[in-house]
């Protein structure tokens, strides 16, 4: 039987049938993959840009970069330190209308989303498409807040996701109202301000309390574009900008309909940005002792706060007094001519003032145009006003400068027409406004400086200071910066020391010509009076009142040298004083503050209180970091002070300082007055305020003939004063326990010998250095020389 043969079967035929995948099952993978890889990809995406983001568990201590704050004596604020000008404030102090406002206009679900406004995303998705374009954005208050603090402001995809992962972690560490004080204290609303209390004071001049629901709502509607909405580059698109955040307020349910049209009929007084700071010089001097103590850092960053002594009512007396008294006097120097020419035939008239959109008030100085010549008078065109100038109030103009010399170099013009022709442009101020049409006097800025400083002496307190005409023009603290030579300012000193040494007011000195032999250049020198006069045998009394240089020299050649300058090294003059007799007239410059302290402890008993200008500091916490108390030490007897006070009383009573007699209380004081009419001094005060002034170019020319101290200086002292002591008690100088009154002969200064026809008077004297012999005939010429003591030389 033959087997059969064995039939092999394909293994393949034995598997079940094949059936290809549907496209479902497809797409379920593909998108199982794509999801699984997304997912990584995203994973590793947030990964990789969270990697170095900041750290927030600080956040809750967050101190952003402050605003360091000065103050005055009455607390008004008079300047501002920073970097970004910032004042930070507790959410709790934030009007509830500005923080409803900011949440309505930027981030309404503010306290319902984590951080992200999914919802807020959709809308605002939702609306650009159907608009064609971006005209809302979804960024919530966190993620506007995690971008102001720690990313850039550039539009990345980047930076938008690293700004997603911060907003939605600081949602975990922070709370709402914390991320809202933040928010509202970090965010930019333009002009420099940063944070609403910056805001509320740069738009408004107001604190955050007084705010109305109308200018909150204007801030809110401020950090999306703060330049964009400036009102003062557009006001009409800053005033739609608000009625939308009032708008978005209402839909808020924040506001009722009647509210809202309240807020939005309401005029918004803005103040105007580029405001002068109050006491430039002052707040500058004191921010250079700020830095010096405690760094720019804490200075521009910390956010002190520094109380000081100015006086702001002094201060504007100060600024006044002083810018007026610098006009006049560069007004007695010359007409410099008109500021330029334009062509007045032009179709419009060139606009000339940088106050620009300023209404014409009464007492500005303004630029204007000549149009036209009239009968008595010329047109002037200030911006859009008609002004009159009518030929008396530019009559000093008739002396015009033609050169450098202000003494000699000048050219009368009798008639006034031949000084302004139509298309000058000059400088005039607004006398008065009459339906429309102002009256006007011509002004030119003064180009002389120098500075100004009252301190009140018991304590050392800056009470006013003003360091030059103008700090725009140049920041040069004249008050404490420069060093000038004071002239006759200096002589009290000489005048107390000789006091100190047991002379008295009564003391005669001959006041005649002398000449000294100077050794060191084999040259003479031969001191004179002002106007060349002399005047014989005078009494020290009377040789300080009426300045006279030939009596003082010879005073300091009796008292020595080394005696005056030790002395005035005890009353506070630290520059270099030049050891000859030409320190007699003021020869060796020393600052004006220097000079002002040490007549403070002349006129305050011989006590010296150091000048300051600083009272207290606080932190930002507000712990008072620096306190100052003032340490009077006493440098000189009561009784060489009171003497010399005294005396320099009499410069005001019969003196060459008598047109401060209109003060009308005790004052004491002294005029100075440099060779060549170079600087114009004067110096003195009350018991409770003294003052000093000086005068004079920097590049050290003449003022220009007859300038001194009491036509250059006195008058600006006078007219500072008469306001500053206005509010201040009226005080004598206290008489010290160890002054007596004796009656003497004027002449010699001895005890009245009752000579028939003679005329005695009551002269003050140390007890103890009372005269004690009694004058008993008329002196001799020669006899003149005796009492003197002339060192041989003398004429």
């Amino acid at each position: 039987m033959m087997d059969r043969p064995i039939r092999l079967q394909d293994p393949l035929r034995q598997s079940p049938p094949h059936r290809p995948w549907r496209w479902w099952q497809i797409l379920l993978v593909g998108l199982g993959t794509a999801i699984v890889l997304g997912g990584l990809t995203i994973i590793g995406l947030l990964w990789h840009l969270s990697k170095d983001l900041p750290a927030l568990d600080q956040l809750g201590t967050y101190q952003p970069s402050l605003v360091t704050q000065v103050y005055s004596s009455d607390q008004q604020l008079i300047g501002q330190f920073f970097i970004e000008r910032r004042i930070l404030t507790p959410v709790a102090d934030i009007p509830e209308s500005l923080r409803r406002a900011v949440v309505a206009v930027e981030d309404v679900r503010f306290f319902e989303h984590p951080g992200l406004d999914y919802i807020g995303m959709l809308r605002a998705a939702w609306t650009n498409l159907r608009r064609g374009g971006k005209v809302e954005g979804a960024s919530t208050i966190t993620q506007q807040l995690a971008r102001s603090l720690f990313l850039s402001s550039e539009r990345t995809f980047d930076r938008k996701v690293r700004e997603l992962i911060l907003a939605y972690k600081m949602e975990l560490v922070l709370t709402k109202e914390q991320i809202l004080e933040l928010y509202l204290n970090q965010i930019y609303f333009g002009q420099g301000a940063y944070g609403v209390a910056s805001a509320a004071q740069t738009y408004f001049g107001k604190d955050l309390s007084a705010l109305t629901v109308a200018e909150s709502a204007f801030l809110a509607g401020l950090p999306k574009s703060p330049n964009h909405y400036s009102p003062f580059k557009a006001y009409d698109r800053a005033k739609k900008r608000q009625e939308h955040v009032l708008a978005r307020m209402e839909e808020a349910k924040f506001l009722t309909t009647t509210e809202r049209e309240q807020a939005a009929a309401e005029l918004l007084n803005f103040r105007r940005p580029g405001v002068e700071q109050a006491a430039p010089y002052f707040v500058e001097y004191v921010r250079q002792l700020l830095v010096a103590k405690y760094g720019e850092a804490m200075v521009y960053k910390g956010g002190l706060k520094i109380f000081t002594t100015l006086n702001m009512e002094m201060q504007k007396a100060a600024e006044a007094a002083f810018a007026a008294g610098l006009r006049e006097l560069d007004k007695r120097q010359g007409w410099r001519g008109p500021l330029r020419t334009v062509d007045v035939n032009a179709p419009t008239l060139p606009v000339v003032t940088a106050k620009i959109d300023q209404a014409v008030k009464v007492g500005d100085y303004r630029e204007a145009v000549v149009t036209k010549v009239a009968k008595d008078s010329f047109l002037v065109q200030i911006d859009t006003t008609t002004a009159n100038l009518t030929f008396d109030d530019m009559a000093w103009a008739k002396r015009r400068l033609t050169g450098p010399d202000t003494a000699k170099d000048v050219i009368i013009n009798p008639n006034p027409k031949q000084v302004l022709k139509p298309g000058d442009v000059i400088e005039v101020m607004v006398k008065k406004l009459e339906h429309g049409i102002a009256q006007v006097q011509l002004e030119q800025t003064p180009l002389v400086e120098g500075g100004l400083i009252a301190l009140e002496p018991g304590k050392g307190a800056i009470r006013a200071m003003v360091g030059g005409y103008d700090f725009a023009r140049s920041e040069y603290n004249r008050a404490v910066q420069a060093h000038r030579q004071p002239g006759s300012a200096f002589k009290p000193i000489i005048y107390a020391t000789a006091v100190s040494q047991g002379m008295s007011p009564a003391s005669v000195i001959l006041d005649a010509p002398v000449v000294y032999e100077q050794d060191q250049d084999e040259k003479t020198w031969k001191p004179e009076n002002y106007g060349r006069k002399i005047h014989g045998m005078v009494s020290l009394r009377d040789a300080l009142a009426h300045s006279h240089n030939l009596a003082t020299v010879r005073l300091l050649d009796k008292v020595g040298i080394k005696n005056v300058i030790e002395f005035a090294r005890t009353v506070g003059i630290t520059s270099p004083l030049a050891a000859d007799l030409s320190l007699g007239l003021g020869s060796s410059s020393v600052g004006l503050m220097e000079l002002t302290s040490t007549y403070c402890v002349l006129l305050n008993q011989g006590t010296r209180a150091e000048p300051y200008a600083i009272q207290f500091i606080k932190d930002n916490a507000g712990n008072v970091l620096e306190l100052t108390e003032p340490q009077p030490q006493e440098k000189i007897s009561k009784e060489t002070a009171y003497l010399i006070t005294n005396m320099m009383e009499d410069v005001i009573q019969k003196g060459t300082g008598q047109a401060a007699k209109v003060i009308g209380r005790p004052i004491a004081g002294k005029t100075g007055t440099t060779d060549e009419f170079i600087n114009a001094w004067f110096i003195g005060g009350a018991p409770n305020l003294v003052t000093g002034i000086y005068v004079g170019f920097d590049d050290r020319r003449s003022l220009g003939e007859t300038e001194s101290g009491a036509h250059a200086a006195l008058p600006i002292w006078t007219n500072f004063m008469q306001k500053a002591l206005k509010p201040l008690p009226v005080m004598a100088f206290t008489i010290p326990e160890g002054i007596s009154f004796v009656k003497v002969d004027p002449a010699t200064g001895l005890l009245d010998g009752e000579q028939e026809g003679e005329t005695s008077i009551v002269e003050l004297f140390t007890k103890g250095s009372e005269p004690t012999e009694a004058t008993h005939r008329r002196l001799d010429p020669i006899d003149f020389y005796k009492l003197d003591q002339t060192p041989e030389g003398a004429l």
